[in-house]
């Protein structure tokens, strides 16, 4: 998922990323390739009565799971594509960055146990909503934060957007929008859980990308 040139990642994508491996990656961070012939995910499943969805982007969509599967109410958490202009896109045609799209996690929860409003500010508290460029090492549009939330969502999301903003706990602006709510696209389903069926791949890649050192820079221990 990385923008930055590193041994063993691609030069024609500049990108560290990779279906799931067969053996043990060297490199620092491991590559991740766009993977031709890999199938998109297959639906995204039945949802039980009662749960409610948002979407979020907040970099590699691999890291923004992770963390949101750590949620307290989090059911479900599933990558995709978000915000673009193409119908069915694949990695390799967000990675080219001509189609608008950003990496996004759709966040499947119980509102009896959590709310949107804390969702949104746990989203904040684990990026770095004042860089326009990216997500660490991760640099493009597509890496880009964003709140993708439906009307009803709106309020809220910009009530935590201007609740942070107000506090001053951060060193810039924040420039995470809050955009409206478009089509959601599962990604490929090497994608999905990737950190749970590569953990030692997605754990040096998360720290080769610097994620939690410069979450903690930007919002101090938590």
């Amino acid at each position: 998922m990385m923008r930055l040139l590193v041994p063993g990642c691609l030069a024609a994508l500049a990108a560290c990323t990779n279906p799931p491996p067969t053996s043990p990656q060297q490199p620092d961070v491991p590559q991740r390739s766009a993977s031709a012939g890999v199938a998109p995910a297959q639906g995204e499943g039945a949802r039980p009565a009662g749960v409610a969805e948002a979407v979020f982007a907040g970099g590699c969509f691999w890291c923004v799971e992770a963390d949101f599967d750590k949620a307290p109410g989090v059911i479900q958490t599933i990558s995709g594509y978000t915000g673009g202009r193409l119908a069915n896109p694949r990695y390799e045609d967000v990675v080219s960055e001509t189609t608008g799209h950003y990496e996004a996690v759709k966040v499947v929860y119980d509102p009896t146990q959590t709310t949107y409003e804390a969702l949104t500010d746990y989203f904040f508290r684990h990026v770095d909503p004042t860089d326009p460029g990216g997500q660490f090492c991760d640099r493009g549009d597509s890496y880009r934060t964003a709140i993708f939330a439906t009307p009803a969502q709106r309020p809220a999301a910009e009530a935590v957007r201007a609740r942070i903003t107000a506090s001053g706990a951060l060193a810039g602006p924040v420039v995470t929008p809050v955009l409206d709510a478009q089509r959601f696209w599962p990604a490929e389903t090497y994608h999905q859980d990737y950190y749970r069926k590569n953990p030692v791949r997605y754990r040096i890649y998360r720290t080769g990308c610097g994620r939690d050192a410069r979450v903690r820079a930007v919002w101090g221990a938590r």
